[in-house]
């Protein structure tokens, strides 16, 4: 199937282009969001009326997303999850917990702008790719953590805490104390 393209698409072309598509992603996707119309002779004339008007509405669309840009780049949302001894969660984050946490960040974002290329199923900052605009990308952070101190931990640059680290480092303090003592009372006999 041959479409023209109304707006840009990433790994397919710009705004005018005509391409060459299979049947199936151009009558479920391009078609029904408005991203194409088919290649006939009406519609390629249609197009050259639309040009001038599409063009402007994408000028207004990039323009608007690279002011959300320049405040979405570089933030960081916490997500807070169940997860086992090892920091494997007990399910998954998508792209709709996401947006929801940035939503409740104030900032509007839709989950299909966000840009999830594998499940996110461990505990650890996760940098995503946030796409508003087919030209406008920005890399976002989600701190994915089971409770809030450890999520402040991780935002450090500090390793996720096991449940039962806390035991361990009090038994090290305590050897390390009984070590220092027992030095200290060799060098005073």
């Amino acid at each position: 199937m041959e479409v023209i393209l109304l707006e840009r698409v990433a790994k397919l072309g710009q705004i005018g282009d005509v391409v060459r598509v299979r049947d199936g992603y151009g009558r479920n996707f391009l078609l029904p969001n408005g991203k194409a119309l088919r290649a006939t002779k009406d519609n390629r004339a249609r197009f050259e009326q639309m040009k001038s008007q599409l063009e402007a509405r994408n000028l207004e669309r990039k323009t608007e997303a690279t002011a959300v840009a320049g405040k979405l780049n570089g933030q960081s949302v916490v997500i807070l999850r169940q997860a086992g001894e090892t920091g494997q969660l007990y399910g998954s984050v998508s792209t709709r917990d996401i947006a929801s946490a940035f939503e409740a960040a104030g900032f509007t974002v839709d989950r299909q702008q966000i840009v999830l290329n594998h499940p996110i199923k461990t505990i650890g900052l996760h940098a995503l790719p946030v796409t508003l605009h087919p030209e406008v990308e920005v890399t976002v952070t989600v701190n994915v953590a089971r409770n809030a101190d450890e999520a402040e931990r991780l935002a450090r640059g500090e390793e996720a805490r096991r449940p039962g680290d806390e035991d361990e480092d009090e038994a090290e303090a305590v050897e390390v104390a009984e070590v220092e003592a027992t030095e200290e009372d060799g060098a005073e006999g």
